[in-house]
């Protein structure tokens, strides 16, 4: 009978500990490309543990390869995360991944009037993307069940226009889109100083804004712009790559127009080429990276969701880009490469304590095989971003 009952006992405690274990792992894709000069060049995404408690940690699970001149850029989620899509620079602007279907099989979308995709957006109902083409000057609509091109948004007004766009928010609450206009992206060149703000059920351009400051006349590339979720009034955050700062998009409900205003200058903490812009689940803290030397930026926006304040600004690598979470928001991963640039091609993935603010480890196994990370983001089961 006591053989019976510690027999039992142990049986329950594995069927508890069971799933405890198999959660012991935290899992990212990541896409990445040789270094410059290395041959022959090579392209995929690499699927890695990046939980710091996982005996995998920093391993590569599966690597699947992309075609050699894909320039493979940016993975966004649809709605219901059944889709991955990924954004290139190169050979094919879009490319759509089942992630319902193991082993992950990848096919080009068709999008022929696009050019140098960049950022994609979805609507609530998951059945129209957006997706934002540097090269063409355009942002294509597309119907996110069959992945067919709906339309072609563009302008080209003096006063009113689409130009190397880049970034794209959605905020359907008020039917609008705000694209920034970025730079040529054959060399960096003609950076622009402007957003444009359009009607999303229509996609008619409303109006162009310029984020103008003292180096305005230089172009200040506005890069990213990022509604915050839930807020009231609706808000975006934009970022200018060439110019350092921060800024807010407020909607003013009785004009039905944005007020623009900048909010921080990262100047004043030596950081430079800001990046991408992230929320945590409360969305009472908000992150920027900055590329130029490479840090986690960490803003307080629990008192003034308009007025960020700096907590802390953590060092990580050269090329600090995207940002994923951990689940339990305790950790933050960093994909340290920006376009392969002289200084912002570092190649690592920082692992960030939230908790402790400060770098725990890093994640150097692409890094070291003479790769560079062009984008992060959880597979479905960890990811938990609702504002990208």
């Amino acid at each position: 009978m006591k053989i019976k009952m510690l027999l039992k006992t142990a049986l329950f405690g594995m069927s508890v500990l069971g799933p405890v274990l198999a959660q012991a792992e935290i899992l990212a894709m990541v896409n990445y490309e040789s270094k410059p000069k290395q041959t022959p060049r090579r392209e995929g995404i690499a699927i890695i543990d990046v939980d710091p408690d996982s005996k995998n940690f920093g391993k590569i699970l599966n690597d699947i390869p992309l075609p050699p001149d894909t320039v493979a850029h940016h993975i966004f989620y649809n709605k219901d995360m059944s889709k991955a899509y990924i954004t290139a620079l190169g050979n094919g602007p879009l490319r759509v991944m089942d992630m319902k279907q193991n082993p992950y099989r990848i096919q080009k979308v068709a999008v022929s009037d696009c050019q140098v995709a960049e950022d994609m957006v979805f609507s609530g109902d998951n059945k129209t993307w957006y997706l934002t083409c540097m090269g063409s000057s355009n942002v294509i609509v597309g119907d996110a069940q069959t992945d067919k091109q709906i339309k072609v948004i563009e302008a080209n007004e003096k006063d009113t226009f689409i130009r190397y766009p880049h970034g794209i928010g959605l905020q359907e609450d008020i039917d609008r889109m705000i694209v920034t206009s970025t730079v040529r992206p054959s060399d960096l060149g003609d950076a622009g100083n402007s957003v444009s703000v359009i009607e999303a059920s229509t996609g008619k351009v409303l109006s162009t804004h310029q984020l103008s400051d003292e180096s305005s006349a230089k172009g200040v590339a506005p890069v990213e712009a990022v509604f915050l979720p839930h807020a009231h009034p609706p808000m975006a955050y934009i970022n200018t790559m060439f110019g350092g700062k921060l800024w807010r998009a407020t909607w003013k409900t009785v004009t039905k127009d944005f007020d623009f205003q900048p909010v921080y200058d990262f100047s004043t903490i030596q950081q430079g080429v800001p990046l991408e812009i992230y929320f945590n689940q409360k969305h009472d803290r908000l992150y920027v990276t900055t590329a130029n030397p490479g840090a986690l930026n960490i803003f307080d926006i629990s008192q003034s969701t308009g007025n960020p304040i700096l907590i802390k600004s953590i060092p990580t690598a050269g090329g600090a880009h995207h940002v994923v979470f951990s689940p339990d928001e305790k950790y933050a991963f960093v994909q340290n490469s920006f376009l392969n640039l002289p200084d912002m091609d570092d190649g690592s993935i920082s692992v960030i304590d939230l908790q402790k603010m400060e770098k725990k480890a890093s994640i150097d196994i692409l890094k070291n095989q003479g790769f560079n990370p062009n984008s992060i983001v959880m597979l479905p089961q960890w990811h938990r971003d609702t504002a990208h």
